[in-house]
């Protein structure tokens, strides 16, 4: 049975909450007091349908908060006009671009609005790991920033198997390459690429959802000639079923499967186009330092975080949030996502 940890970093702006299974982190959740309520997972609206879109089997739906529109799948037979209300369920949140994805619950009445927003980071907690009390305080935020690091890398190696990992996100699909590490794929047996390709698989599967990635993922195993079957129930064992779609291992070694979109993928969230870190979440990763230091340090009577102007003018109602001990002092010579939290004594 694997050992659960959960851990829920609450603070001003921001709550994570970070689930890790046998020391390795699953899942990463954010939700932010800036986000567009109507557009997160599970929350329910009063929508307006404004377009059909009969080329994708869907159209677009108004929810109220403006672009981008929402997207609603039809099949079969399902129908909907230019005009319709219909009371909807966020299903996938925005990504690349692209409005959130929502099913119909039934008919709907009066202006587009929200109804009742999606479950929180607690709540989520609690149904991914029933019955786990979560971590607070200092553990729970060092988890925060680690579970998100881990999330924003490309490759990782394992000493155990020799196992060399890297997942890349293209517009089309998850790529997921496995092989061995220098040294240990020259000459290695059918067991030991058994072995390192069964770990991967796993690996794979615990990378991409704290990743939040989804949709058709092509993973490239170590070496060809493998058992189809072997793989395939390892891959169900660390993929599961809920939704899954795979397909056969090819003779050339590559087994694709489709998982279903559920959140906003992590880099989405964190970085602009250009991959550089957000203002707000540079802003808010001062205010988690200052809150550690208020944590860490309880003898000093006021701590202060030192950031740039730009940073300081968004941080400043979340440093007030944390009490009188905490203070923000805007400094033009601090570099971009630079934070420096300073002792200050009478």
């Amino acid at each position: 049975m694997s050992r659960i940890e959960v851990f829920l970093d609450r603070l001003p702006g921001e709550t994570r909450g970070v689930i890790a299974r046998d020391g390795r982190f699953t899942h990463l959740l954010i939700d932010r007091d800036d986000d567009v309520a109507a557009h997160r997972l599970g929350a329910r609206s009063v929508g307006r349908v404004v377009e059909a879109a009969p080329t994708l089997k869907g159209a677009f739906v108004d929810l109220g908060v403006g672009a981008p529109l929402a997207f609603l799948s039809l099949k079969g037979t399902d129908r909907v006009t230019v005009g319709e209300k219909l009371e909807v369920a966020v299903t996938a949140e925005p990504r690349g671009g692209k409005g959130p994805a929502v099913r119909r619950i039934g008919p709907g009445e009066g202006a587009p609005r929200l109804l009742a927003p999606g479950p929180d980071v607690a709540a989520s907690l609690a149904v991914l790991a029933p019955g786990v009390a979560p971590v607070t305080g200092i553990v729970a935020i060092d988890a925060g920033r680690e579970a998100e690091a881990e999330g924003l890398q490309k490759g990782q190696t394992f000493a155990d198997t020799g196992l060399d990992l890297m997942l890349e996100r293209t517009r089309a699909l998850v790529a997921v390459d496995l092989d061995l590490g220098r040294g240990v794929g020259v000459g290695a047996g059918a067991s030991a690429r058994a072995r390192a390709n069964r770990q991967g698989l796993h690996l794979a599967a615990r990378g991409i959802g704290l990743r939040r990635w989804a949709g058709l993922v092509a993973i490239d195993l170590i070496g060809v000639g493998h058992d189809g079957a072997a793989v395939l129930a390892e891959a169900r064992a660390a993929f599961g079923d809920d939704e899954v779609v795979y397909g056969p291992v090819s003779r050339f070694g590559v087994l694709q499967l489709s998982l279903p979109w559920r959140r906003t993928p992590l880099e989405e969230l964190m970085q602009d186009a250009a991959g550089r870190r957000r203002m707000a979440h540079r802003a808010q990763d001062g205010v988690r330092s200052l809150a550690r230091a208020l944590l860490s340090d309880t003898a000093s009577p006021r701590l202060v975080l030192r950031c740039t102007p730009e940073e300081a003018d968004l941080a400043r109602p979340l440093v007030a949030a944390l009490g009188a001990r905490a203070a923000l002092q805007a400094d033009t010579h601090m570099a971009a996502g630079a934070h420096l939290i300073e002792d200050v004594r009478p």
